[in-house]
């Protein structure tokens, strides 16, 4: 008898109530200690917002302070030998089997905390309690599943429970989130949106997206796109429990100017990365233009280009190899050569934070003079699109 729960579920019922029980645990990472906690993309209701840090003490023994840190530092050092868990300096199986062990080994570090862990709740049940007996949470978890569903099929929740966020979250979303998938917005790192639809790990594998607008409290982009979280954190608003304070911007845009204005800068700056995926088009069609040009006065030019597609529309070009291969490739091509060499001045106009709002105006409107004086077809249409941004 002492081996029975208070509740006899058959087998179905205990992996319904598993599914359950780690999906609330998989919402509470995503809509507190990720949107909330280490990006402020909304305010939540101390009712909500204690629910979630009691439900993540019971079921992952994490400290928001640790978390938060660690995934700032994530963004701040992306994909250099300072991330903490990037697949691009460590390897994907290190990251994707291991994460977990990675993300301890940073929470002890002292500086990581100090300097990216600010604003996390410091009150007497944080210090007394969750912080201090971490471990505490997850053995009344441990009670609370083998009362309700027996001994057996108790542990084996709870184990369910404990290795959830640790395989979805530090191995597949740390992992392959900058490994595998496709990419919404062109960045200067290597994030990938998994799936098209977030609804297994809370809206998270919509990765890249994250990447391109990290303070927004939506992480779905496309029509086609769906992040459960977003829902969650609607329902919480209508309940007076959430207050969204951000998201991504929605370009809007009107008959193009016959020249650029502040509004037009700041719709650019603010837009930038529709603006970049717009430009990546543009460099496609030029270069399936210069492909078909090459065929026929020097194949092996054109080869040579049908093989970098992928590398000419990806910021940086990666590695210090894959640079020196895509120069080469271009010399052939002197509107390709003017296409993604204007891409990077695109980029530096919102990177200059030095400079004053007139004088990036002024690059702005002669970037735009130069593309359409440059007889490059889909380079001086997308300038045209690059006036009407509102």
């Amino acid at each position: 008898m002492i081996f029975n729960g208070l509740l006899d579920l058959p087998w179905w019922g205990l992996v319904l109530v598993a599914l359950g029980l780690t999906h609330v645990t998989i919402a509470s990472v995503t809509i507190f200690l990720h949107r909330h906690q280490a990006h402020r993309a909304l305010d939540l209701h101390p009712i909500a917002s204690h629910f979630f840090r009691f439900w993540l003490w019971l079921t992952t023994g994490m400290v928001t302070k640790e978390w938060a840190a660690i995934h700032r530092k994530h963004h701040a050092k992306c994909e250099t030998a300072e991330d903490p868990h990037s697949p691009q300096v460590l390897g994907i199986n290190r990251v994707l089997w291991g994460g977990v062990f990675l993300y301890v080994k940073e929470s002890y570090n002292r500086e990581t905390l100090e300097r990216y862990g600010h604003g996390t709740p410091d009150d007497w049940m944080e210090r007394k309690l969750y912080s201090r007996f971490a471990i505490l949470g997850l053995t009344l978890m441990g009670v609370i599943n083998v009362s309700l569903f027996g001994a057996v099929p108790g542990m084996l929740i709870l184990a369910t429970q404990i290795v959830w966020i640790p395989f979805w979250a530090a191995g597949v979303i740390n992992g392959i989130g900058h490994y595998w998938g496709y990419r919404s917005f062109d960045l200067a790192d290597a994030s990938k949106n998994i799936v098209p639809w977030g609804i297994l790990i809370g809206g998270e594998e919509l990765h890249n997206n994250h990447h391109a607008y990290a303070t927004s409290a939506k992480l779905s982009a496309k029509w086609y796109e769906f992040d459960i979280g977003w829902m969650y954190i609607r329902i919480l608003e209508a309940l007076g429990l959430a207050t969204v304070k951000k998201v991504a911007p929605t370009p809007r845009f009107e008959p193009a100017k016959t020249m650029c204005d502040y509004d037009t800068l700041q719709a650019v700056i603010t837009n930038r990365y529709d603006v970049l995926a717009r430009y990546a088009k543009a460099i496609k069609r030029t270069w399936s233009d210069e492909v078909e040009r090459l065929q026929h006065w020097s194949p092996r030019d054109a080869e040579m280009l049908k093989s970098l597609k992928r590398a000419l529309v990806r910021i940086g070009y990666g590695a210090e190899a894959d640079r020196a291969r895509v120069a080469e490739a271009l010399k052939p091509s002197k509107p390709l050569q003017v296409a993604v060499s204007m891409r990077e001045e695109l980029i530096a106009l919102w990177e200059r934070s030095h400079a004053s709002k007139e004088q990036l105006l002024r690059q702005l409107q002669d970037w735009c003079h130069r593309a359409e004086a440059s007889g490059i077809v889909h380079l001086m249409d997308f300038s045209r699109r690059l006036r009407s941004y509102a």
